[in-house]
C-alpha cells in the first residue's frame, strides 16, 4: 500500500515541568532572565513580560524545557509559559492582529496598518522605498557589524531600522544584541515582522515592515535579518536564512536596494560553510532580482578566493558585486563595548565573518552618499 504513514508518534510534544523562581538575574525590555528550581536542579530561564506578566522570586511557573532537554544550543534556558500568581488583566485600547496566532500564547499587537495606529496614514500613502538601501542578513549576529558598518560609512548619524522577520526567535526580547545597539546609537527604531514581536513598530509582513521603516519610522537604511536562533539542516534549501532570497526580491519590487550581507567563515570547519557559505550563495542563485552583494577586505588572498568563488558560482553576471573595508564597523562596535560572537567565535577567531557584514554596511552608506540623501531626506 501506498501513502504516508504520518508523523512519528509523539512529534510536536511540549515537554511541561512546574517550577520555582529563584532568582532574578537581569531584566531588560520585555524578559526578564531568572533562575529556576525544576526537578531538584536549578537552571537559566527566561520570561517575556508581555506575555507572562512580571514573575519574581517565590512565583511557581509552568516551564518548556523542551529545547534544553534535547541539548539544543540556542538560548540554552527553560521558557516560562505561565506565571499564574501574576495579576489576571484584561485587554484594553486599540489593536486587533495577533500575532503567535492559534497557538496558546498568541498576543494581541497594534500593527502599523491597522487604523487605530498613529503611522498608518503615512503607511497608506506609501508608494516606495525610493532608492533606500535596505541590508538583507541571513543570520543575527550579522545584524550588529552591518548596523555599525552604516555608520561608520556614512560618516554621520544615519537613521536606521532593524526590521526583524519571522524566521528564527519571534520574541524581540530574546536578543541581547538589540538593546545594545539601540543604546548605543547604531540603530534608531526596531519593526517586527510577521509573527515575530515586540519591536517599536508591529507589521503584518515584510513588504509593509519596510514600508514602515520608510514611510512611518523616518529610517534611511534598513537593516533586515531574523532574530537569534535560526535553523540549519546541511541541506541545500532547509535553512530559515534562505528568505534573504525573498528579501532581495521585495527591496527590489518595492523600489529599494538590495545590500546582501553574505555569510563568510575562513575558520569553519564545515566545507560548505568555507569561504562564501553555500547558505548566501543558495539565495543569491534564487533571487529573481539582483542585488549588491558586498565582500569584505581579507589579509593575503582571502578576498581573491571569495571573488573566485562568485565566479565559480555564475553570480557575478547576476549581482553586483563590491568590495569594501569592513574594519570601520567592527572599530565602531569596540569603542561602543558590544560584544560579537557567532558559532562561539568572535572577531579574533573568525574576523572574515564579521568584517563581510560590516562591508555590507559600508556598501550600503555608499548608496546614501550617490544618493545625496541627508539626515530626514
Amino acid at each position: 500500500m501506498g501513502g504516508s504513514t504520518g508523523p512519528p508518534a509523539g512529534t510536536g510534544m511540549i515537554r511541561f515541568r512546574p517550577g520555582l523562581v529563584v532568582a532574578v538575574t537581569a531584566r531588560r525590555p520585555g524578559a526578564t532572565e531568572l533562575v529556576v528550581e525544576v526537578e531538584g536542579e536549578r537552571a537559566p530561564a527566561l520570561a517575556y513580560d508581555g506575555l507572562t506578566g512580571p514573575v519574581s522570586p517565590g512565583d511557581r511557573v509552568l516551564l518548556n524545557t523542551s529545547a534544553v532537554s534535547l541539548g539544543l544550543g540556542t538560548g540554552g534556558v527553560h521558557l516560562v509559559m505561565a506565571n499564574p500568581a501574576r495579576t489576571v488583566q484584561d485587554l484594553h485600547g486599540p489593536g486587533h492582529i495577533m500575532k503567535l496566532r492559534y497557538t496558546p500564547l498568541q498576543v494581541r499587537v497594534l500593527a502599523v496598518e491597522e487604523p487605530a495606529h498613529p503611522g498608518s496614514a503615512a503607511l497608506a500613502a506609501f508608494e516606495g522605498l525610493a532608492g533606500m538601501p535596505v541590508v538583507l542578513c541571513g543570520v543575527h549576529s550579522q545584524v550588529a557589524p552591518a548596523a555599525a558598518g552604516v555608520q561608520a560609512g556614512a560618516g554621520r548619524p544615519v537613521r536606521v531600522a532593524y526590521v526583524m522577520t519571522d524566521s528564527a526567535a519571534l520574541p524581540l526580547a530574546f536578543s541581547r544584541l538589540v538593546p545594545a545597539l539601540l543604546a548605543a546609537g547604531l540603530v534608531a527604531t526596531t519593526i517586527t515582522a510577521g509573527q515575530a514581536f515586540g519591536g517599536d513598530f508591529e507589521a503584518v509582513n515584510l513588504y509593509s515592515a519596510l514600508g514602515c521603516a520608510r514611510a512611518v519610522a523616518g529610517a534611511e537604511v534598513a537593516v533586515v535579518g531574523p532574530g537569534p536562533g535560526g535553523v540549519g539542516t546541511g541541506t541545500r534549501l532547509g535553512f530559515s536564512g534562505i528568505e534573504v532570497a525573498g528579501g532581495v526580491d521585495a527591496v527590489s519590487r518595492l523600489d529599494g536596494i538590495p545590500v546582501v550581507a553574505p555569510r563568510v567563515s575562513l575558520a569553519d570547519l564545515r566545507p560548505r560553510h568555507r569561504g562564501i557559505s553555500h547558505h548566501t550563495l543558495t539565495c543569491l542563485r534564487l533571487a529573481y532580482a539582483p542585488a549588491v552583494l558586498a565582500l569584505p577586505v581579507l589579509d593575503g588572498a582571502g578576498t581573491d578566493e571569495l571573488l573566485a568563488q562568485v565566479r565559480a558560482a555564475g553570480l557575478e553576471g547576476r549581482h553586483g558585486v563590491e568590495v569594501h573595508d569592513g574594519r570601520p564597523a567592527l572599530e565602531r562596535l569596540a569603542a561602543a563595548g558590544i560584544p560579537l560572537e557567532s558559532m562561539g567565535r568572535g572577531p579574533g577567531e573568525d574576523p572574515a565573518y564579521f568584517l563581510a557584514a560590516g562591508a555590507a554596511g559600508v556598501a550600503a552608506a555608499g548608496r546614501l552618499r550617490r544618493a545625496g540623501q541627508t539626515p530626514g531626506g
